[in-house]
């Protein structure tokens, strides 16, 4: 489930180390194999499949009159989280049989009023990047607290980003996913 981004490691734990710029540059722009520097930064790399999800993110849906994300967008904007350069929806990747908790995320929206439809749910996010066919795509993760989401179940293996549009790219489709170590932890049950 792990590869390692220098595609020599099968080990299913393995952490890569990678430098990390200041400005949000790829996590990947610049591999080092050994040493470390003050700039370095560890990440795990989990591959996924793309599968539908509740199909309210991006759009009109039976539930909503309206796209969930561009009533939420004014709120994150509001508190630093500018994400206008992406793609108004959700990747869904499912990870299963592996699971993820985000326990440190850059950002965290509580209580977000964001619908009448239903209570304020809380919203966090970590930045990763989606490689697909041999492509590199930067992205957050966009966390809906399953605590607060009264109206679908948020299901533990699934991983929602948030990106740009991906050429190509479609339900059952595999990829991977570059996480940082210091805000996510993927086990098995």
């Amino acid at each position: 489930m792990f590869r390692c981004f220098t595609r020599e490691c099968l080990n299913l734990t393995c952490v890569c180390r990678l430098m990390e710029y200041p400005s949000e540059r790829s996590m990947r722009s610049a591999i080092t194999r050994t040493g470390r520097t003050s700039m370095e930064k560890e990440i795990i790399l989990v591959t996924g499949t793309v599968v539908v999800g509740h199909r309210v993110a991006s759009g009109p849906s039976e539930e909503y009159p309206y796209g969930s994300l561009e009533l939420q967008l004014p709120f994150f904007k509001a508190g630093g989280l500018n994400l206008d350069r992406y793609f108004l929806g959700t990747l869904n990747v499912s990870i299963a049989p592996l699971r993820f908790e985000l326990f440190s995320p850059a950002y965290t929206f509580r209580q977000i009023a964001w619908t009448d439809l239903h209570p304020p749910e809380d919203f966090s996010f970590s930045p990763c990047r989606v490689m697909f066919q041999d492509k590199e795509y930067e992205g957050i993760i966009y966390y809906p607290h399953p605590e607060t989401k009264i109206r679908h179940f948020q299901n533990p293996s699934l991983i929602e980003v948030i990106t740009v549009k991906i050429p190509g790219i479609g339900y059952g489709d595999r990829l991977e996913l570059a996480l940082d170590p210091a805000a996510i932890r993927i086990f098995a049950e």
